[in-house]
């Protein structure tokens, strides 16, 4: 299970915290070089991890790259066909590389595609800093669609303090009517060192407030249940059968491995005071470019334990009820095997349940 970390962007977006460059071909080149050094110096963590053999190319804008790029990767990794092989684009990417550069990707193996639409609606996409309108978000669709691509998640955003319920429901009967694989939907937040931040902080955006947030993920959830999509995660709703095998497995806390500025890991390994047993490690990489360092830590049995519980409820396969022995679990119920979980009309206020549980 491995994650790639592209560093690149042809623009940033005002909600965007995320460590990303304007990318050059100087700067690429070195990017390659840093990431084969890393994953050759990393190979026996990556072999540990394909248990699930996933990986997923993210940002950044994986899509601003070209496809030898993308290609170079996959090749430099050297693992068998990914069951699930992702790569996140932007749609004026698609729409202006056109046919070709989304038969290559396919070409290249990928056979998962995470669009960032995040609205249908141009005057918000503006305000959001976004390089596409709504007319090009459907015109990649069709064109990854037409390149054979039968497995598409779109992302999109709510909680925009702007953003009226009446263009919501729209932005979401649009998606709807493209029927991608796979939906995901954030609430807008803010995070430090984005320019949205700096628009609060000189008072040119104002929150919007808890109630329009919970009214807007309640029209959300309708929405996507009556068009058929599962809702399986907080912010995620896929057809049956069609959930994100990498995602997932984050929330299961499987082991992978992050490559590249930026990137996460989690790997099991024995501890240096050498209990006998095996430890969990995060380790991460600095966010600079061209070269990257990495850092880790040895997660102690009640940090795993706060995970398993924070990661699970984010999720409708819950919990083993072990975890919350002793605890008052009057806001869980019971799922499949006998699990604890969130009930879905609560999962807006999760956050709240998953604190008093840990």
């Amino acid at each position: 299970m491995i994650y790639v970390h592209v560093p690149f962007c042809k623009s940033f977006c005002t909600y965007c915290d995320f460590y990303s460059e304007i990318r050059g071909e100087k700067v690429q080149n070195l990017f390659m070089r840093e990431l084969t050094e890393e994953i050759e110096a990393r190979r026996d963590e990556i072999t540990s991890t394909l248990a699930l053999n996933t990986l997923y190319i993210g940002g950044g804008t994986p899509s601003v790259l070209p496809l030898s790029a993308i290609a170079g990767i996959a090749d430099a990794l050297g693992c068998p066909p990914p069951d699930e092989f992702t790569v996140e684009v932007n749609p004026e990417d698609i729409a202006c590389k056109g046919p070709a550069y989304a038969r290559g990707l396919r070409e290249a193996g990928v056979n998962r595609i995470s669009m960032g639409i995040q609205s249908f609606d141009d005057t918000l996409l503006r305000w959001m800093g976004r390089r596409h309108d709504s007319r090009r978000a459907v015109e990649a669709f069709g064109i990854l669609r037409e390149a054979g691509f039968d497995n598409i998640g779109i992302d999109l955003i709510s909680g925009i303090s702007h953003l009226d319920d009446s263009v919501w429901k729209d932005t979401l009967r649009q998606a709807a009517a493209l029927s991608p694989e796979h939906i995901s939907a954030y609430q807008l937040s803010i995070e430090e060192g984005s320019a949205l931040a700096a628009m609060v902080r000189d008072g040119r955006y104002e929150e919007a407030d808890a109630e329009q947030c919970r009214r807007q993920y309640d029209i959300l959830c309708d929405t996507l249940a009556a068009a058929g999509y599962r809702h399986y995660e907080i912010s995620n709703f896929a057809k049956p059968g069609r959930e994100a095998l990498h995602n997932s497995a984050y929330w299961r806390r499987q082991p992978y491995v992050g490559l590249g500025p930026g990137a996460h890991s989690l790997t099991f390994s024995t501890p240096a005071h050498g209990n006998g047993g095996e430890a969990d490690r995060r380790s991460w990489n600095s966010c600079t470019l061209p070269r990257w360092t990495s850092g880790s830590e040895i997660l102690s049995p009640a940090e795993i334990r706060e995970e398993r519980i924070m990661l699970g409820l984010r999720t409708d396969r819950g919990i083993e009820p072990s975890e919350v022995e002793g605890k008052d679990i009057s806001s869980l119920e019971k799922c499949v095997g006998g699990r604890l979980r969130i009930p879905e009309s609560e999962w807006f206020v999760s956050d709240a349940i998953i604190r008093d549980l840990i």
